[in-house]
């Protein structure tokens, strides 16, 4: 029950960083020439126009109750039509490297905030904060991971030639099967654990 109430008071904080991860796709999608998510009414801060009844509230709420070390999910996707960009294998490249970016500038810029006004601010706040800059460290670093649709795919994509980049693409359709599976194992808490660590640590956050 505490683990639900906690879920509950801290869901707006998690629902904030998912969407400026994905308002960020369709902001710089639409800089490099693809109008898909503007049209689509997506380039929105709202959250009810980005919740994933799975990846936004079932997930999340999942890994809260089984106590995982990591809390994290994601928002519905906003459309993006790579044919549509300038030049699409390297803008794809930018696009996918949207939302971590946002993550990680959000976490900083929350962390910076925090050591300058840490002291005059109640328990509550701080603890929002911090956990404000651990959701956005989790995120930027999940979605970084290479799988398909993550984010660190785009990014692979990329960079790589166009015959590897197209086998990358390939595993798209069983990409969120894979990392579920690699969830389950406990594979990812393996890259992620260390890596957040170390971000939060650089970040002043214990």
């Amino acid at each position: 029950m505490e683990s639900v109430v906690g879920f509950l008071l801290l869901f707006p904080i998690f629902m904030a960083a998912v969407v400026v991860h994905e308002v960020s796709h369709g902001w710089v999608a639409l800089a490099l020439g693809d109008r898909t998510a503007l049209a689509a009414g997506r380039l929105t801060l709202n959250p009810f126009k980005h919740m994933d009844p799975i990846g936004t509230v079932a997930l999340p709420l999942m890994l809260t109750l089984i106590r995982s070390p990591f809390v994290f999910g994601w928002a519905k996707p906003v459309p993006v039509n790579f044919m549509n960009l300038r030049r699409p294998k390297r803008d794809m490249l930018w696009v996918g490297a949207a939302g971590p970016a946002a993550n990680f500038t959000l976490a900083a810029a929350v962390a910076f905030l925090l050591r300058g006004l840490g002291s005059a601010l109640p328990l509550w706040a701080i603890g929002a904060a911090k956990y404000l800059i651990l959701i956005n460290l989790i995120l930027g670093v999940f979605n970084l991971i290479p799988i398909p649709p993550l984010d660190g795919s785009r990014i692979l994509t990329g960079l790589l030639p166009s015959r590897f980049a197209r086998e990358v693409l390939l595993l798209e359709r069983w990409g969120t099967v894979l990392v579920v599976i690699l969830l389950l194992m406990g594979l990812l808490d393996r890259v992620l654990l260390p890596a957040v660590s170390f971000l939060a640590r650089l970040l002043g956050i214990s």
